[in-house]
């Protein structure tokens, strides 16, 4: 506060006024691309086993031999009894590099893309909105892909490898692949599949996810908190499962496979409906299914409990 004399000597007084900046609740693109890594890489930690035995259960059978299915718990104790437990986290590392690739733009980019596909439709509720949703899903999963391919190339192939000793590090596996089928036949292979795979897994996990939440908060079942976001992360992991498990299946055979094996992904996807049957594409559902809910759940809680605390 400060005092003004007049000529006539009496003091008028005059207030100043503190503008205080606009606090935003939304943190920049950035800070939301590293806190969907960093909550992927966290849920990647804590289910990476059951995400290897998902693995090595659709890749059981291929080719017609050695078509005896095992079950999830028994896949998982054989590996940590004949390979040892380190082998359960075999290509954790080209894992944890995809989710910091992978997961970032999918997840982190998929507000800012939701509200830009918002802004240029007018879009506000109902089915409108739905779509608007899809296509946001259907984006980021697609970037997300083209950016980490070669590494959920090699991630699967070190996971089937398992404690073979195919491989003697990441880097080596990164080299091997690159040198021995080339860029786009080697670490881009099953770019295609691997694309309508995790679009499916975007609208399931992303999508669903966010459909859940806004439907429990509007519908006043729930608050936003804790409960609800195990709830929608739940819905999420299930319905995600539901809808990518035949593709999940063909990827992982296809990258898995050596060169000139397939000549496309449509042979591999005719040759395993041929000599196995329609339910090979659900190999390992039970395993994926536990792993895409558990991973929901961590990530989901994880990715909502560091967005809080940014923002407050």
């Amino acid at each position: 506060m400060a005092a003004v004399t007049k000529q006539s000597g009496v003091p008028v007084s005059i207030q100043r006024s503190t503008i205080t900046p606009k606090k935003s609740g939304k943190s920049g693109l950035g800070v939301q691309l590293g806190t969907a890594g960093v909550a992927a890489c966290v849920a990647d930690l804590f289910t990476f086993p059951l995400d290897t035995t998902k693995v090595r259960l659709q890749i059981q059978g291929e080719g017609g031999q050695n078509n005896k299915s095992s079950g999830v718990l028994r896949t998982l104790f054989n590996i940590g009894r004949y390979e040892g437990p380190k082998a359960l986290y075999s290509g954790i590392v080209p894992g944890l590099q995809r989710q910091m690739a992978f997961s970032a733009i999918r997840i982190g980019g998929y507000e800012t893309v939701r509200e830009l596909y918002q802004d240029l439709s007018g879009a506000k509720t109902g089915f409108q909105m739905l779509g608007i949703r899809i296509a946001a899903g259907i984006t980021t999963g697609t970037l997300a892909i083209l950016c980490a391919q070669p590494t959920d190339v090699v991630k699967v192939r070190m996971q089937a490898a398992g404690g073979k000793g195919q491989y003697k590090g990441v880097f080596d596996a990164y080299a091997s692949i690159a040198r021995e089928e080339g860029f786009k036949s080697g670490l881009y292979r099953g770019t295609g599949p691997n694309i309508a795979r995790n679009c499916i897994i975007n609208v399931g996990e992303t999508v669903v996810y966010d459909v859940a939440k806004d439907y429990l908060i509007s519908s006043n079942f729930m608050t936003d908190g804790i409960h609800c976001h195990l709830s929608s992360a739940v819905i999420a992991g299930i319905t995600a499962t539901l809808l990518a498990s035949p593709v999940d299946v063909i990827k992982t055979r296809y990258m898995n496979s050596p060169r000139g094996k397939y000549s496309g992904v449509l042979q591999c996807v005719v040759s395993t409906a041929r000599k196995e049957g329609p339910l090979a594409f659900y190999k390992g559902f039970t395993a994926s299914c536990m792993r895409l809910v558990s991973w929901n759940i961590v990530l989901w809680l994880t990715w909502e409990q560091i967005k809080l605390r940014l923002n407050n």
